[in-house]
């Protein structure tokens, strides 16, 4: 459980208090998250349903993997051409979505032991394994589906770009455009309450131990 919990601080640092991603605490993350992988398939890891909700922070980076080598291959093999608007955008809609998830699920955790330290007895009834993966699989679907919007908005306005539109394009365009700009800022606004509310948590949790 201590390598979980650096485990935790080192995500925590790397998606709720640096302002952006960089190269270094990307690279920390991901070896992080190996570890974590290979952590879990053992025997001596519990099943309980924050290691469900970890497990699940650390197969999120699976999609900052497929980011990264993609670039890579391109760089490797292609370096004459760049990628194309699409590849672009799929590439820079993975690496928000891997934030999306990683922030929703580390305020999972971060809510899971606020309710363990204040109400370890009431909330025993909320805080099984069953819920976890039922909550992870819900902000995987949630988030998913905003990549799906985010990638139809960037390939909409790629193809918009590049031949006469119609009509009912022009329709359609402006319709995910509007979508996307309303679910950006959405998640804009939920991700500095994310911040708030987590170092509310902790707050609480830190002077409650202290108190004790």
């Amino acid at each position: 459980m201590k390598d979980l919990r650096r485990y935790l601080v080192l995500k925590y640092i790397q998606y709720l208090v640096l302002s952006s991603s960089n190269a270094v605490s990307t690279s920390l993350g991901l070896l992080g998250s190996l570890y974590t992988i290979i952590l879990l398939q053992s025997a001596k890891v519990s099943s309980k349903s924050t290691v469900v909700l970890i497990s699940s922070l650390a197969k999120a980076d699976i999609l900052v993997s497929v980011s990264v080598v993609s670039k890579m291959v391109v760089w490797t093999f292609d370096v004459g051409s760049s990628p194309t608007a699409f590849t672009s955008a799929l590439l820079q809609n993975l690496l928000t979505a891997n934030t999306h998830i990683s922030c929703l699920l580390l305020s999972c955790v971060a809510f899971e032991a606020y309710l363990i330290t204040f109400f370890p007895t009431e909330s025993r009834h909320l805080r099984t394994v069953k819920n976890a993966r039922l909550t992870s699989r819900i902000i995987w679907i949630l988030v998913t589906a905003e990549c799906a919007l985010f990638q139809t908005d960037d390939l909409l306005k790629a193809s918009s770009t590049s031949a006469p539109t119609r009509t009912p394009c022009i329709l359609l365009l402006h319709f995910s455009s509007t979508a996307a700009a309303l679910l950006r800022s959405l998640s804009y606004f939920l991700g500095i309450l994310l911040r708030i509310v987590n170092v509310y948590i902790y707050y609480k949790i830190f002077f409650s131990m202290s108190n004790r």
